[in-house]
């Protein structure tokens, strides 16, 4: 990184994504920690019932590779993409934003 990233500080997400363009980024909840260096996190978007106009939500589950063990059930993580780890594993955790409670 350049000096001037660093003096403004420069996040986490584009210090993780320095030289390999940009990555996607979702932001989720973990499901499921059963899995050795594995979770599955569901993320929500929200999406237009076509013919009543409300918005609903609509939620996807990642599997992704979480290398220390970290997280925990409950947990709210980033993930970002990356190349194919495993048959279902395109994402790793890039950091824990919030740790469940309890």
């Amino acid at each position: 990184m350049t000096e001037a990233n660093t003096e403004t500080g420069s996040s986490a997400t584009e210090a993780a994504t320095a030289g390999r363009g940009r990555r996607q980024v979702k932001v989720g909840t973990v499901i499921s920690d059963k899995m050795d260096k594995t979770v599955v996190v569901s993320v929500e978007k929200p999406v237009m019932h076509r013919l009543y106009h409300r918005m609903m939500k609509r939620s996807s589950k990642f599997v992704a590779h979480d290398e220390n063990n970290e997280c925990r059930e409950g947990d709210v993580v980033s993930l970002v993409s990356s190349r194919p780890l495993s048959k279902r594993k395109r994402w790793r955790v890039q950091e824990v934003l919030q740790r469940a409670e309890g």
